[in-house]
């Protein structure tokens, strides 16, 4: 007789009570059988990795294109999955046309965000009850990856040279008119690791939201993205010290975006990338459950297609590929599951 089949992710995390979801593409959803049945096997709730985008939903003015994402609603909804929105508000993703009216003016930034967030909320509310309303929002302070010139601690966006800071306060109320109940999540990376940038980019998130608190900006939850790299050390303390920090605000935290980027200088075994990759997901993801953390999502399920895999500007350089989702690129549960299937049962 074989081994017995263990379930998958989402009924291990939800035996404690935790959600594990993914990130999910429209096209393999519907095309490919193996990506299906991940995740509806892995996957208790799903999130658009770029169906619910600007560019996607309103990519001329005023025509607004819905098809792919009601593709993922209906496939959650005959699966019994729950579906989070992502994002209504970045930087990214933006169409020509938006970046231009962004450009004229303060009264017609206000305007195509309006008329954005109500139209998208509004044609979703039967189903999606969070949305990552802003998303990507605090500057990169010297020694990230990409930092922003400059002393402004939010990011020299569009929106931001429109409308200043106040954009975040704009989306987030006209968010909560659009659909009172929803859950309004503000979304960052960058604050994970333990370094001198990440530990600044934390306090520039905690200021920007006491400040959002306290003049009754409405604000429900923050997603930390959790894209690691495993060339930036972790220690679970400023982690524990910065949901300890939201959560005494009254906030919830989800983890929204959990990869990992494995070094340049990855070792050629392939069990010993796997096993760093591990200790990773299982620090962090276990980290930030004892932390209070009820909701996990990955952003894919497979290598196969992961922006690991497929983004040059992050992908390795030789003829292999990041190791970084909990499963392989044929769909086989690696380390990483078992890591993460660890973390969720509280071993």
């Amino acid at each position: 007789m074989g081994q017995p089949v263990l379930p998958g992710l989402e009924a291990i995390a939800r035996e404690r009570g935790i959600t594990f979801g993914s990130a999910v593409q429209s096209t393999p959803l519907l095309s490919n059988s193996e990506y299906a049945a991940a995740m509806r096997r892995e996957a208790g709730a799903l999130v658009p990795e770029w169906e619910g985008k600007w560019e996607a939903l309103q990519p001329t003015e005023g025509a607004f294109t819905t098809a792919p994402l009601d593709a993922i609603l209906a496939w959650g909804k005959a699966n019994g999955r729950m579906v989070r929105g992502h994002a209504l508000v970045w930087h990214k993703s933006l169409p020509e046309w938006a970046e231009t009216a962004l450009g004229e003016g303060p009264h017609r930034a206000l305007s195509i965000m309006e008329t954005h967030i109500r139209t998208v909320l509004r044609h979703t509310r039967a189903q999606i009850r969070d949305w990552d309303v802003v998303n990507e929002v605090i500057a990169d302070p010297a020694g990230s990856d990409t930092p922003q010139e400059g002393d402004s601690a939010y990011r020299d966006s569009p929106f931001f040279r429109a409308l200043g800071p106040r954009y975040i306060d704009e989306a987030l109320r006209m968010s909560r008119r659009a659909d009172p109940l929803l859950r309004l999540t503000l979304n960052e990376y960058g604050i994970e690791e333990d370094t001198p940038a990440a530990a600044e980019k934390r306090r520039r998130l905690l200021e920007l939201v006491r400040d959002l608190l306290s003049r009754g900006v409405p604000l429900d939850a923050v997603g930390i993205q959790g894209h690691l790299q495993l060339a930036k050390p972790f220690r679970p303390e400023p982690l524990t010290a910065l949901i300890t920090a939201l959560r005494q605000a009254g906030l919830s935290v989800l983890i929204t975006e959990l990869d990992i980027r494995e070094g340049r200088d990855a070792p050629q075994d392939l069990r010993a990338r796997d096993a760093l990759v591990a200790e990773r997901a299982y620090a962090f993801v276990s980290t930030a459950l004892q932390a209070g953390v009820r909701s996990v999502f990955t952003w894919g399920l497979s290598d196969k297609f992961s922006w690991l895999t497929h983004d040059p500007d992050v992908a390795l350089t030789d003829s292999r590929t990041h190791r970084g989702l909990p499963l392989d690129e044929h769909f086989r549960r690696n380390a990483m599951w078992d890591a993460l299937a660890r973390a969720f049962a509280g071993r």
